[in-house]
């Protein structure tokens, strides 16, 4: 069985976080692990509290991880803080991690800042440029950037901008556009456009944290860049259109939708 380790916050709810990383995991029949970055008070009306686990003990957990079980592949998803990222930087690099999905995680679906000011620079100069592949949505790419993006042609140019300082890939989200839900991937120097249809679902709690995990699942099974992405973005639609509603906010995703067998 193929390996799959999360580095992540906890969502007490379930939809986001490691919880929504195990869950596509499962769905995907990969062995999936967690070190946990952060606790988080959550549900699908917003972020109520975060308790940092710091980056000592972030480096417990992964040494446990990579000494026993080593993973056939790493998503890194809600890091808060500049020690906890130096660690994980340091951890990955140490045991040589491969197949790494980063998923800058700056802000919750709910609009709640998940990473304090100083850490974006860390994030960037320090984790990012060690990824397979990065994830960002649209506003986390304007960050990356520094400029909006209104258009497909700003999602361009975008990309190739990250892109001069990391060794991987860019996938940029294109949830946040109004009429479609295109994602663009930037690798090796090539522009491949993934599209998709504007699925009717307000309920898209822990999409992004799902999509990283899912290409995460996708290259451990030996799926190269293109194809995983492919399949992880067949995945969160067949998720959304599972049409799950839970919560009185944005609710999370049906992860389980392709599991045909059911038990007792």
């Amino acid at each position: 069985m193929k390996k799959v380790l999360t580095i992540a916050g906890s969502d007490c709810s379930g939809g986001a976080g490691i919880q929504a990383d195990l869950k596509t995991m499962a769905a995907h029949k990969v062995y999936g692990m967690s070190v946990i970055t952060a606790l988080t008070a959550q549900n699908t009306t917003g972020v109520y509290g975060v308790l940092d686990a710091g980056g000592e003990f972030v480096g417990k957990q992964m040494d446990c991880v990579f000494t026993d079980i080593f993973p056939d592949a790493v998503k890194i998803g809600m890091v808060s803080n500049v020690e906890t990222i130096e660690m994980i930087a340091e951890k990955l690099k140490e045991y040589k991690a491969e197949n790494i999905v980063i998923d800058p995680v700056m802000v919750s679906t709910s609009g709640c800042a998940l990473m304090s000011p100083d850490a974006m620079g860390a994030l960037m100069e320090t984790l990012l440029p060690l990824g397979d592949v990065i994830t960002p949505n649209i506003p986390e790419a304007q960050k990356l950037w520094g400029s909006p993006i209104e258009s497909t042609e700003d999602m361009v140019k975008a990309a190739r901008y990250i892109s001069k300082n990391l060794s991987g890939s860019v996938l940029i989200k294109g949830g946040h556009l109004t009429e479609t839900s295109d994602d663009l991937l930037y690798h090796n120097g090539e522009i491949t456009w993934f599209r998709g249809e504007r699925i009717n679902n307000d309920n898209t709690h822990g999409t992004g944290c799902t999509l990283s995990s899912a290409i995460a699942c996708n290259l451990a099974l030996g799926h190269d860049m293109k194809t995983s992405v492919a399949n992880a973005k067949a995945y969160i639609t067949g998720a959304l259109k599972a049409g799950l509603n839970l919560g009185k906010g944005s609710g999370p995703l049906d992860h389980g939708f392709c599991l045909t067998t059911r038990l007792g």
